[in-house]
Parts: C-alpha cells; sequence; structure tokens
C-alpha cells in the first residue's frame, strides 16, 4: 500500500477534507524507480516548406509559430525565416491593410475589438497585429493589447497578434511587414495594424498600409491639441471616438472642428478627400459607415491606380527598410566594430575624444 500523501505546511493540523490539496513523495534519482532510461528525443524545428503548409491550411498555431521565426532576432534563425517570407509572398496581397492611430485614451484597442467583430460578422476574416510599446530599460512589453479585444479574440475568423516595438520607430514592429504576408497567406483579407499611437515618428505605418485610419478623442480641451500638423496629413480617414450618451455632442462638434481642419490641408492620397466621421464602440454607431468608407477608398484608389501603386511602394520601402536593418546588425555584430568601440569608449569616458571622431574610428574599423 502506498503511504499517505503529505500535507502542506499551511494546512492546520487535524484539518480534515476541506483542504483538499496535498504533496505527493517524491523519487530519488539514481535508484532507478520510476526513472525512464530511454534517450530524450528533441522535437525538429518545422522546415519553411512545412509551415507554409500549414498557413495554407489556415492553422492558426502554425501561423502564430511561423510569426514568431519571423520576429526572432537569433541569426540561427534568419535564413528560415527569410526563406519562409519568400515562398509566402506568391500567395499574399489579397487584404485590405489598415493602419489605426490615434492619440491615449482614444479606444484603439475597443474601437478594434468592436469593428473588427462586426467585420467578421460580414464575413470577413480580421487579422490584429497590435503593437505595444517596449520598454527603453529592460526592452520589455506587457503586450495586453489581446486581453481588451475579448470579443475579437473569440471568434474563429479572427487573429491577433500582441508584438513588441523592440525600439522600432513609427509605431510598429520590426516584422510588421513580413507578418501581414503570412496572415494574408492564411487567408485573412483584412488586415489591422494597431500602431503604439499617435506621435511626430508615426509614419512608418503609412509605408506599408493601404488605408490609415486615425482615432480622435472629443472632449479633451482644445480637440485638436497632441495631434500634429504631419499625422493628419497622412490620414486617409477620421473617427471621433465615443460618440455616445453625454458625449455625443461634443463628438459632433470634434467632427466639426477636424473636417474644417482637414479643409485646408493637401491630401496624401490623390483623388481622395479624407472624411472625418463618428462612431461609438459601445452602441456600435458610425462602425458600418465607416467600413463603407474604406470600401469607397479601395474603389476610387483601383479604379486611379493609385492602389496598385502604393503596393509597389510598399516592396521598395520594404528593402529599403531591410536594408537598414541588416547592415545596423551587421555594424553591432563586426568584431572590428567592438574592439574598437572599447578603446573608444575609454576615450569618450575620459574626455579624450569627441562624439564625432569616436564614429568615425569605429566607421573605419567597419570598413576595414
Amino acid at each position: 500500500m502506498s503511504a499517505e500523501p503529505l500535507r502542506p505546511d499551511w494546512v492546520p493540523p487535524g484539518a480534515g477534507g476541506e483542504f483538499t490539496t496535498s504533496i505527493q513523495r517524491g523519487v530519488t534519482l539514481g535508484t532507478g524507480v520510476g526513472v525512464s532510461s530511454a534517450p530524450v528525443v528533441r522535437r525538429s524545428e518545422p522546415t519553411p516548406e512545412e509551415l507554409l503548409a500549414g498557413i495554407l491550411a489556415r492553422d492558426r498555431a502554425v501561423l502564430a509559430r511561423a510569426i514568431t521565426l519571423v520576429e526572432s532576432n537569433a541569426p540561427k534563425h534568419r535564413s528560415r525565416a527569410d526563406e519562409l517570407v519568400r515562398l509566402t509572398l506568391p500567395h499574399s496581397g489579397n487584404a485590405i491593410r489598415i493602419g489605426i492611430s490615434g492619440p491615449p485614451g482614444v479606444g484603439k484597442s475597443t474601437f478594434i475589438d468592436a469593428w473588427g467583430s462586426r467585420l467578421v460578422q460580414k464575413g470577413h476574416r480580421v487579422a490584429v497585429l497590435a503593437i505595444d510599446p517596449s520598454s527603453s530599460l529592460n526592452r520589455g512589453s506587457i503586450l495586453g493589447d489581446k486581453t481588451r479585444m475579448e470579443e475579437l479574440s473569440r471568434l474563429e475568423d479572427a487573429f491577433i497578434r500582441p508584438s513588441p516595438s523592440s525600439g522600432a520607430l513609427g509605431g510598429v514592429a520590426r516584422k510588421t511587414r513580413e507578418t501581414m504576408y503570412l496572415c494574408e497567406a492564411a487567408g485573412f483579407d483584412v488586415i489591422l495594424v494597431e500602431t503604439v499611437g499617435v506621435g511626430q515618428s508615426e509614419t512608418a505605418v503609412r509605408s506599408m498600409t493601404d488605408l490609415f485610419l486615425l482615432l480622435q478623442l472629443a472632449g479633451s480641451g482644445d480637440d485638436l491639441q497632441g495631434i500634429k500638423k504631419g499625422i493628419m496629413e497622412i490620414a486617409d480617414l477620421i473617427a471621433v471616438t465615443k460618440a455616445d450618451g453625454e458625449n455625443r455632442q461634443r463628438a459632433g462638434l470634434a467632427r466639426a472642428t477636424l473636417a474644417g481642419a482637414v479643409m485646408g490641408l493637401q491630401p496624401y492620397t490623390q483623388g481622395w478627400k479624407p472624411p472625418v466621421l463618428t462612431c461609438s464602440s459601445v452602441t456600435g454607431d458610425g462602425l458600418d459607415t465607416i467600413w463603407s468608407e474604406v470600401l469607397a477608398f479601395q474603389a476610387a484608389t483601383r479604379i486611379g491606380g493609385v492602389f496598385e501603386e502604393r503596393r509597389k511602394i510598399q516592396i521598395q520601402e520594404w528593402v529599403w527598410s531591410m536594408a537598414a536593418e541588416v547592415l545596423v546588425d551587421k555594424f553591432r555584430r563586426d568584431p572590428g566594430v567592438l574592439a574598437s568601440w572599447e578603446t573608444v569608449k575609454t576615450s569618450l569616458e575620459r574626455g579624450d575624444s569627441t562624439v564625432p571622431l569616436a564614429l568615425e574610428t569605429i566607421l573605419k574599423a567597419f570598413r576595414a
């Protein structure tokens, strides 16, 4: 007969069955009792071809694993990730790519949860790439956007992927472009890129999406405060959120103010004047109107050839983005640069060198 299970220290003496937690006695290693001698078999990494097959079969677990591979910074993963993206490209390009930004508190995640759920109800498959800001101290991210999209995360035809910005500027992650292609190959026809927030560098998402949706909040004093002219100029559609209850009237006034401001700006997309709308993620008011404007934008830009031309420019931007990433990575890992940096750093700390001179020194080491 086996011995009675041990009770945790915090269980009161003489307690009954109301404390069901117990501690099972372990096995002493080396005695051969209950210890398997079979060799440990490590699971082999899937090939790019195997990952592609799973993506095309719309396997969400395989898609998530493929994105993790693409996002990896490990040099050993780069060749497999590049090959996977190459294999994926012929199966992508059939989705509408929408960048979504706005100031803090505007309700981006709540809006995407409600709007994305509405699009799924219309028969679309929606992929959300939620970019979370990384800490400048420890490079970590909370990645909590998915928890704020409860309704959308439960839908079979929706996929939410939080990714850290990892120091990338423009409100996007380093591998957002590649992730979009993977999602498109998996059959998602609406790609929503939620940026980290509004700011002067919040323009990289413009270079990788077809339409840029700017969300604005009413009732915060000056409704144009915090929204820079640069971000207004690249918007294709502006929506004032939280237009419900007592805030409905303020939202209407904010819409009128923003519409007047937009009239004085040069439109980013040729032949398209950005409409300014109001919406509510709570009541659903305005959500269908926003999608109607997206479809109108897509139709108008396809007729004039702007849509296809923008896609070509996106590919060109991707090349330069990858070039910058590869060069910086090679620079940081170069043995000559690393050795030179140790000497240069000491000189800088002593005040014997200047920043321009230090830069020239490590650049010479890299060129050598």
